[in-house]
């Protein structure tokens, strides 16, 4: 039986291992900086066909976080890590828009992050 863990998150995540920052296939309980992660995007899931076997649109998005220790350094440093992670993005996906920087403040520490919209398709095989 295939999964979307096994069959898109993880390959994904394979995809993105050889850029240069921590790679989560989810939201990480502490954040090494420079990091990207996966979650489910909104809508999540977007059915196409329910047959013998479910076809759906899956969307994510892939967190990309830098540390945030001075503006223009952060800034920079976030659109190297958004370009490299386009790049990484492997065929059969579709890429989105990436967010607006914000900062985040997770555990002590302060973050800019901003989100890449990416999608592909899924057949449920049973």
């Amino acid at each position: 039986m295939t999964t979307i863990q096994a069959d898109v998150r993880a390959p994904l995540a394979t995809a993105l291992s050889g850029i240069a920052a921590s790679v989560y296939e989810s939201v990480p309980e502490s954040v090494i900086a420079p990091a990207c992660f996966i979650i489910p995007g909104t809508p999540y899931m977007e059915t196409r066909l329910i047959s013998s076997a479910i076809q759906l649109k899956l969307n994510f998005t892939i967190s990309a976080v830098v540390a945030y220790n001075n503006n223009a350094g952060a800034l920079d440093n976030l659109e190297k890590l958004a370009i490299e992670i386009l790049a990484a993005i492997p065929s059969g996906y579709e890429v989105g828009d990436v967010s607006r920087p914000s900062i985040i403040s997770l555990g002590s520490s302060n973050f800019l992050i901003a989100e890449i919209d990416v999608a592909t398709y899924y057949t449920q095989q049973n």
